[in-house]
C-alpha cells in the first residue's frame, strides 16, 4: 500500500471526547486533515457544535455531539445516536478528563467526583465504544494519558510559582489508564481492534514564566509541546500505518524522561 494510503483516514468515522479542549482540538484537526469523518463531544452540546462549526468552515467533515460520560444513560444514548447518524465507528480517541481536584489537600469529595467521571464513567464509555467499533468491523482506540501516569511529580517545576501541588487524582487515573490499555488489547484479541495510549508531556498554554523556565531547561528539545506535536502520533495509531501497533504506551515528552 502506498504511504499516503496507509496514513489516510478517508471513509473512517472517528470520535474524540473532549475535542474542544487544548489537546482535543489538535486531535480533531489531525483526524480531519487525514480525511476522517470526526465526531467531537462535550458535556456541553453548544461547545461541541461550536468546535465542529469552526472546522466545517475550513472544509472538514466534523460533527458535534454531547455526552456526559459519568451518566450511563448518556453513554447509551451516544452509542444509539452514532449508529443512527453514522452507522458505524472506526476509531475512538479517549481524551476527555475532568479535574475537580485542585491539590493534595483538596476535599475527599473532589477525589470521589473525579473517580466517578475519570474512572467509572470513562470505562463505561470506553467499553461501549469499543463494542461499537468491533460491530463496525474493527478499528483503533487511543487513550490520551500523561507522562504523569508513569512517574511522580517533579515539584521543582513549581519553584517560584504559586501553582501549588499537582492533584493526586490526575496521577492515579493516568497510571491506571496506561495499564487498562494493555488489558483491553488482551481482552479484545482476535476482534480486529487495537488499543494504544499516548502519554504527552506538558503542552504550552501560557504558563507562568518561572514555571516555563523550570520545566524547559530539563527538556532536551528545550521547549514544551506545541499544537502540532501530537497530531502525527494520533493519525499513525488510528490509520493502517499503525496497524501492527497494539497494547503500547507512547511517551511524547521531548526527551524529558530520557
Amino acid at each position: 500500500m502506498h504511504i499516503k494510503e496507509l496514513f489516510s483516514l478517508k471513509g473512517k468515522v472517528v470520535l474524540v471526547t473532549g475535542g474542544s479542549g487544548q489537546y482535543g482540538q489538535c486531535i480533531v484537526e489531525a483526524l480531519a486533515e487525514a480525511e476522517a469523518t470526526v465526531v467531537t463531544t462535550s458535556r456541553d452540546l453548544a461547545k461541541a457544535q461550536a468546535t465542529a462549526a469552526n472546522f466545517k468552515e475550513l472544509g472538514y467533515d466534523v460533527h458535534g455531539l454531547s455526552v456526559d460520560q459519568s451518566n450511563p444513560a448518556a453513554v447509551t444514548a451516544l452509542v444509539a445516536q452514532l449508529k443512527e447518524q453514522f452507522g458505524c465507528l472506526h476509531g475512538f480517541i479517549n481524551n476527555a478528563v475532568s479535574r475537580p481536584m485542585k491539590g493534595y489537600y483538596a476535599p475527599l469529595e473532589q477525589f470521589e467526583s473525579s473517580m466517578e467521571e475519570n474512572a467509572t464513567g470513562m470505562f463505561d464509555l470506553l467499553r461501549s465504544l469499543s463494542e461499537l467499533i468491533v460491530e463496525s468491523g474493527g478499528g483503533s482506540v487511543v487513550n490520551i494519558t500523561s507522562m504523569m501516569g508513569m512517574r511522580g511529580p517533579d515539584l521543582s517545576n513549581y519553584d517560584g510559582t504559586d501553582m501549588g501541588t499537582p492533584p493526586p487524582d490526575y496521577f492515579f487515573h493516568n497510571a491506571g489508564l496506561i495499564n487498562l490499555t494493555r488489558y483491553m488489547a488482551r481482552v479484545y484479541a482476535g476482534k480486529n481492534i487495537r488499543f494504544n495510549a499516548v502519554s504527552p508531556g506538558g503542552i504550552f498554554n501560557h504558563q507562568p514564566e518561572q514555571f516555563l523556565r523550570n520545566y524547559t531547561k530539563k527538556v532536551p528539545l528545550g521547549r514544551m509541546a506545541n499544537r502540532d506535536d501530537i497530531k502525527g502520533i494520533i493519525v499513525l495509531l488510528v490509520s493502517a500505518a499503525g496497524g501492527y501497533i497494539n497494547g503500547e504506551n507512547i511517551l511524547m515528552d521531548g526527551g524529558l524522561n530520557a
